[in-house]
């Protein structure tokens, strides 16, 4: 696919389940799994984000250089996010789980590409940001389909308390087989 491509064209991302018409239409369990299947992929799609950065920043490290990256440059470049933070996360993806379909996603961890080519570079570089821009975008509307079933959540909890004393007496589950 070309990176001159409208982006109307591409490949969406995954849908996740959309949300009921009315709140009223789930049960409190029904909410329940609904908001952990939201917060499950909002970690793969983190997971993933993270992963493109991390390949732009090798990628823009090795252009810098004449030689591949020894050791403790990558060290360097993959431990500092520019700000002066090193990328930490607690993260549990399946290491099986399907990729987002996004078009560029698949071609991130090719290494054939000639660091010492600016315009391989630069190509790579922009279709990665534009992977990037896909999963953030995707990740904001996770973000307020989880902020409203939490508000949701919030007022089931607050008009009979002892339904919240659920999570105190049976183990966390978790959706989409991810233990």
């Amino acid at each position: 696919m070309s990176m001159h491509e409208p982006e109307s064209s591409r490949s969406p991302l995954p849908a996740v389940e959309d949300p009921p018409r009315h709140w009223s239409e789930l049960s409190l369990d029904g909410l329940r799994d609904y908001r952990r299947t939201l917060a499950a992929e909002e970690e793969k799609i983190s997971y993933w984000r993270r992963l493109v950065h991390a390949r732009i920043d090798v990628l823009e490290a090795e252009a810098q250089h004449e030689r591949g990256l020894t050791i403790d440059e990558l060290v360097r470049v993959l431990g500092d996010t520019g700000a002066g933070h090193g990328r930490t996360a607690l993260v549990s993806v399946e290491a099986a789980a399907p990729l987002p379909d996004l078009p560029v996603l698949e071609e991130m961890w090719v290494t054939e590409l000639d660091p010492n080519d600016p315009v391989a570079v630069a190509e790579a570089v922009n279709r990665l940001r534009v992977a990037e821009k896909q999963l953030t975008q995707y990740r904001h509307g996770l973000h307020q389909r989880l902020d409203d079933a939490t508000g949701e959540l919030i007022v089931r909890y607050r008009e009979a308390p002892a339904a919240a004393l659920v999570a105190f007496s049976r183990p966390h589950r978790r959706t989409g087989g991810m233990s």
